[in-house]
């Protein structure tokens, strides 16, 4: 495992820039192209996702909310618990401003790139409506640029994979519980490979139903969980208000120290932000256009003014109050990353059980993210072969759980932001490429929207 984990993390820094320069400048263009267009709507974004401009007889799979909570249930989970905990972990509470810049960006990305995958949806081998990257690539572009979509393609086959939920769910359970001291004489190593075993069946009893069976359940999930967790970090913050202000002001004025001692000095400290806002929220990675791309709309900008709620609900809501608590809780300081951290941070502030509870809450976020996490390796597989063969995915996903369970933080990260960021590449490109094609439907949309017609 130590010679994969040297190979991705001496391949990852050649590719950090190419997607810093897509995500922000290229996000940053499209944020002034669209004219600040996802937040001046964003109240009837509220409006379409609670239903009111729904179409019944609108072609697709799922609604534009159930669409939304998938993909938010992919990202309001681990990353925004443990992920938000590794970033400060490797570059301080600065790197939270940082996050937010990414996530503010991210709104218009999202909004472009799930407009574009109602506007350029396609059909499987078995004759079913499909959208995402691949399709917005190869029907707005042309068959010229099959490569990327292919790129793309075999990037997801590695980047959706659970394997960070897995292994931050299983270092949950093992910090939580002590299975290893308190239960059965087993070791550590076997503790873990039976967490990842039950994980991996219990996943497999639900992504094996399909998408329509995903997005029930996530649905079902994922705004309980949501509403769970939030209570729970503003009793905290509630409890110790005296030091929410302090906390604000130390992510402020660590964003801008040029003498970080973070790997690669300030640029490095925004990277880290990039990175992990984009573990958060998934804008630009291409992933939540695979879900939307399904929703039962005929309308993409509507679809798009939905999606670019995900990452002011997931990161600039949650993320936030993540790390509100790690820093107030002083957990910050300690020497631990990732959900570790987080716990820590928990059971100081909420009478030493905010740790069972947290528990709790990442039970029902892990489960939830590899559902939905699972539906895109299946759409990556069936693109470059076909529906069928693409419905194998979930078997590798299925054991590459428990792979996760038992290797190290390191690899995992790694495998993911070396995934992540060549994702980025091909469908940044596409969006970008794409973008006066969702102006267009815009000034459309909007003009019925004035006249009534919408």
């Amino acid at each position: 495992m130590d010679a994969i984990n040297d190979f991705i993390s001496g391949a990852l820094p050649y590719t950090e820039w190419p997607m810093f320069i897509l995500l922000i400048l290229g996000g940053l263009f499209l944020v002034f192209y669209s004219k600040f267009l996802p937040y001046r709507f964003f109240g009837h974004a509220i409006a379409i996702t609670a239903g009111k401009y729904d179409d019944k007889n609108a072609k697709g799979d799922v609604s534009s909310f159930q669409a939304l909570s998938a993909a938010v249930a992919a990202t309001v989970g681990l990353g925004n618990i443990s992920g938000v905990a590794i970033a400060i972990h490797d570059g301080g509470p600065g790197v939270i401003f940082w996050i937010w810049v990414t996530a503010l960006i991210g709104m218009c990305i999202k909004f472009y790139s799930c407009s574009l995958s109602v506007m350029f949806r396609g059909t499987d081998s078995e004759g079913n409506l499909q959208g995402g990257p691949m399709y917005y690539i190869t029907k707005g572009l042309g068959e010229k640029a099959k490569p990327l979509a292919i790129f793309f393609a075999v990037c997801g086959l590695f980047g959706f994979l659970g394997v960070f939920t897995a292994n931050q769910f299983t270092e949950t359970f093992m910090s939580v519980v002590e299975p290893s001291t308190n239960l059965f004489e087993m070791s550590d190593m076997n503790w873990k490979l039976t967490i990842g075993i039950v994980l991996a069946v219990i996943t497999s009893l639900v992504i094996f139903g399909g998408l329509k069976n995903i997005a029930k359940v996530a649905s079902a999930i994922v705004p309980f969980m949501v509403a769970v967790y939030l209570f729970a970090v503003i009793a905290v913050m509630a409890m110790n208000s005296e030091q929410i202000l302090p906390s604000i002001k130390l992510i402020f004025s660590e964003a801008f120290n040029f003498n970080t001692i973070v790997t690669g000095g300030f640029w490095g400290l925004v990277i880290i932000g990039v990175r992990r806002a984009m573990f958060s929220n998934e804008a630009g990675l291409g992933s939540a256009p695979m879900y939307h791309g399904q929703s039962k709309t005929d309308n993409p900008i509507k679809e798009g003014l939905v999606a670019s709620l995900g990452p002011f609900i997931d990161t600039i809501l949650v993320c936030t109050f993540t790390a509100i608590v790690i820093i107030l809780s002083g957990a910050y300081l300690e020497d631990s990353s990732g959900i570790v951290m987080t716990l820590s941070a928990f059971e100081t502030t909420l009478f030493g059980y905010g740790d069972d509870l947290l528990m709790i809450i990442v039970t029902a976020f892990a489960l939830s993210t590899l559902f939905t996490y699972s539906y895109y390796g299946v759409k990556s597989l069936s693109f470059l072969t076909n529906a069928k063969i693409g419905k194998l995915y979930n078997v590798y996903f299925v054991a590459m759980i428990i792979f996760a369970a038992v290797a190290s933080l390191d690899l995992v990260k790694n495998l993911i932001d070396l995934s992540y960021a060549l994702m980025v590449i091909p469908n940044m490109i596409a969006v970008l490429l794409l973008a006066p094609k969702v102006n267009e439907k815009a000034r459309e949309y909007f003009k019925q929207l004035k006249d009534g017609r919408a």
